[in-house]
């Protein structure tokens, strides 16, 4: 690796200066005025996914993220309001000279570079040239303007003269790409329409990056670059048939996989504790276990067998591996690190809700809770938010658990009239959940009382898990729900007033496709509504990249 001199640091960060300066320019006489219409910093499975899509499976990202946001449910939402701090752009910082030594090292770079340097102990710009074009445009999800290429050719020229090594210099430019905004952040484009310029449209690039993030939590290949590059994916058909081979591609797994750990806030999986002495079953272990078996239901059901999303509530088909079969209380007959398991039919569970991923993760770490649980199901798979309670309430009583049941603490509890109207519409679908223990655990009893797992609701009565489980499978408000989520979490915006007609039309052709997931994405992803552009907004403001060129400096001095 270069030695990190202060003059090869200082054209590092002039690089992204200039970068800066390229983009603040003004258009030509014969260019369409561009506006900036989304910026949205990349989450971590997308940056996973991009790393290791340009670079190769090899490549260890090894690192911590800043931490993201959830907004409406959807952490694809709160990325847009999120920037960088210092010791996160720090994080990044080593992340990329990381990335770049793996990339250039002696065994990767001969795949890696696609040309050889006329002496590799000197610079070599047209060899350099050559290599930033290609994982520029893979990396900035566009091509680079000259500019921007040619101030990165001089970082790389320098870089090799003072360390003796082209490819030294070379990974100096490559971690300038890897840290520059443009891509740590999905920075979306609009331009004019041809046939009526006071309309605005996204540009060819940014409805390929649109298109890949949503379908393959990765940046465009190179298929789809093209297809930007020459302007097809403007045409309804060329974009079918994009959507169509992505869809088809294995890439796709992964999509789903990002939305649906998004959907079901399996974030929350970094951070669930439960006391050692009442749960002694539990350990970390078991908690990544538990999210990869929610997601292997998800996937197996709704991608590879394309079935009908309802039955995630009510399917019996799950997966297992040992950490997960003791907990579950059932033997484990594979020599496989997972099996696929059929519960029994007489078995209490059935869906995902039973799964001890969502029953633990919406749970206290020494008890259950109902209320937490019916929150949950009422969020994530009806996109109906719960307020807050209020400050002054008084917990102690429902939080006691060597007393009663919960449904007798929650009875009690609602009692208060600043409570009463929350906990009557959450309560009853977690109340129904209770042969369920703070682990996900079955159980019958509590503190010596059998535990009644009836509830009503709005006249519905409901009995156990599976009730609640038909229940959610003939509710309407959990197909629109999904329909929603998938909107929104493409083109990361909230939904209003004006997206109400076009929703209710995806949600009546996903359920005339016999509530099919791939279906769903196929019909938003060819919609022209997916792409549209309401209306012109500030471009990024310059001080975002300013600041990091100055968090860049700091980080190197």
């Amino acid at each position: 690796m270069i030695t990190k001199t202060a003059s090869a640091w200082a054209l590092l960060g002039a690089t992204l200066l200039g970068v800066v300066a390229v983009e603040a320019a003004a258009p030509g006489p014969t260019q369409l005025p561009a506006i900036k219409v989304g910026l949205r910093r990349i989450t971590e499975t997308q940056y996973r996914h991009t790393i290791a899509d340009v670079f190769g499976p090899a490549i260890k990202v090894e690192a911590r993220f800043e931490p993201e946001r959830r907004e409406e449910g959807l952490l694809a939402l709160g990325s847009a309001m999120l920037s960088l701090t210092s010791s996160g752009f720090e994080q990044y910082f080593a992340l990329a000279r990381s990335i770049s030594g793996q990339v250039l090292d002696e065994k990767g770079r001969e795949t890696a570079v696609p040309c050889t340097p006329v002496d590799a102990a000197k610079a070599d710009d047209a060899c350099a040239r050559e290599f930033l074009a290609r994982y520029g445009e893979l990396l900035f999800r566009r091509p680079l303007a000259s500019a921007e290429i040619q101030s990165r050719v001089k970082t790389a020229g320098l870089g090799a003269n003072q360390a003796g090594d082209f490819y030294a210099g070379l990974e100096l430019a490559l971690t300038s790409l890897l840290v520059a905004p443009d891509f740590l952040f999905r920075i979306e484009s609009a331009e004019p329409e041809p046939a009526d310029p006071k309309k605005f449209r996204l540009d060819a690039y940014s409805k390929a990056a649109r298109l890949s993030f949503l379908l393959w939590d990765s940046t465009p290949d190179a298929a789809l670059l093209a297809a930007a590059r020459s302007g097809a994916i403007h045409s309804q058909d060329e974009l079918e048939q994009q959507v169509e081979r992505m869809i088809a591609s294995p890439k796709f797994r992964d999509g789903a996989s990002a939305f649906f750990a998004d959907m079901f806030q399996m974030d929350g999986f970094g951070n669930l504790v439960k006391d050692p002495a009442i749960y002694p079953k539990f350990n970390q272990s078991v908690a990544e276990s538990a999210r990869e078996q929610m997601l292997r239901r998800t996937l197996d059901l709704l991608v590879a067998q394309q079935a009908d999303y309802r039955d995630l509530f009510t399917s019996h088909d799950t997966f297992l591996n040992r950490s997960l079969a003791s907990v579950y209380r059932v033997p484990y007959a594979s020599k496989e690190s997972w099996m696929r398991y059929e519960l029994p039919r007489e078995s209490e569970r059935s869906g995902i809700l039973t799964d001890i991923g969502f029953l633990s993760l919406h749970a206290h770490p020494g008890t259950s809770s109902p209320t937490r649980r019916g929150i949950k199901v009422l969020e994530i798979f009806m996109c109906q938010a719960t307020p807050q309670p209020p400050a002054n309430v008084d917990f102690s009583a429902v939080q006691d658990s060597t007393k009663g049941t919960v449904r007798g603490r929650l009875l009690d509890h609602m009692e208060n009239e600043g409570c009463s109207g929350c906990h009557r519409r959450t309560d009853p679908l977690g109340l129904a959940l209770e042969h369920f223990d703070g682990l996900g655990q079955l159980r019958t009893m509590e503190n010596g009382a059998p535990i009644d797992v009836s509830a009503e609701i709005k006249d519905v009565r409901i009995e156990g898990a599976r009730g609640v489980g038909e229940y959610l499978r003939t509710e309407p408000r959990v197909p629109a729900c999904l329909v929603r989520n998938v909107y929104s979490y493409g083109v990361g915006e909230k939904t209003y007033g004006r997206d109400k007609a076009y929703l209710a039309v995806q949600t009546q052709a996903f359920i005339a496709s016999g509530y099919r997931y791939p279906a769903l994405v196929r019909q938003i992803a060819t919609s022209p509504e997916f792409f549209q552009v309401v209306a012109p907004r500030a471009k990024p403001s310059k001080p975002i990249a300013e600041a990091t060129v100055t968090q860049l400096q700091s980080t190197a001095e």
